[in-house]
């Protein structure tokens, strides 16, 4: 394994962890030598890596550090073309620009040969139904789980009544036909699923929800029994 190699699956190691992991732990992952390992520490450190620690406390890498894209392989590269691709072309319009965008920056930093996997891709996006319309309704609803914040919505049941709902949005699930908001519903009083398409209304709050999302998620994860990611 070549050293620059070595240095991004180190830098790949500490991001997995969120608290501090021992030298010697480290050292055994990557089948180096502790005194290696703390020349390779001292290295990122040097390049802008916010490494802290100490042979014997253990090192936590803190956020901020940005890799250049050039350390990426080519397998990396084809699963975010690949990914913003999808993006691109299955969601609403503004999510479809950033997906172009992003494809667009990574292309611009790369070095000829990488950048011909962009040019000639050997990984395509399969045809789909793409869902129209709601754009204006989908950036409120991802700005409202960004935030946190509850939206009231009036909502086309499968039995078509009306049902107006104070909703705490959580997620939003992008399938081939429809898109779906994961929410919980005060008026039930549990966790529900709400197709986009049916959302007859939607008016956004600055209320905050009581629980944080990331709690609510795990607690439908249980409740759906769908395994964390």
């Amino acid at each position: 394994m070549s050293r620059t190699a070595r240095l991004l699956d180190l830098i790949q190691i500490l991001r997995r962890h969120r608290y501090p992991i021992q030298g010697r732990a480290l050292a055994e992952e990557l089948s180096i030598s502790p005194r290696t390992l703390y020349r390779d520490i001292k290295t990122l450190q040097e390049q802008g890596a916010k490494i802290d620690g100490e042979p014997g406390v253990g090192y936590i890498l803190r956020p901020g550090f940005m890799l250049p894209p050039l350390m990426f392989s080519e397998e990396e590269i084809e699963a975010l073309v690949l990914g913003a691709k999808w993006v691109s072309k299955r969601t609403d319009h503004r999510l479809g620009a950033a997906g172009r965008n992003a494809i667009a920056k990574i292309s611009a930093v790369l070095p000829q040969d990488l950048r011909e996997t962009l040019d000639v891709p050997g990984l395509l996006i399969g045809p789909g139904d793409f869902v129209a319309a709601g754009d204006t309704e989908l950036a409120l609803i991802r700005q409202a789980i960004r935030k946190e914040t509850k939206l009231t919505i009036t909502y086309l049941t499968l039995k078509e009544q009306k049902s107006v709902r104070t909703i705490w949005p959580l997620a939003l699930a992008f399938f081939d036909r429809v898109r779906v908001v994961v929410a919980w519903c005060e008026l039930r009083q549990a966790f529900r699923h709400f197709r986009t398409d049916r959302i007859l209304k939607l008016s956004p709050s600055n209320e905050r929800y009581p629980k944080r999302r990331k709690v609510l998620l795990k607690e439908w994860r249980q409740v759906e029994g769908i395994p964390a990611p």
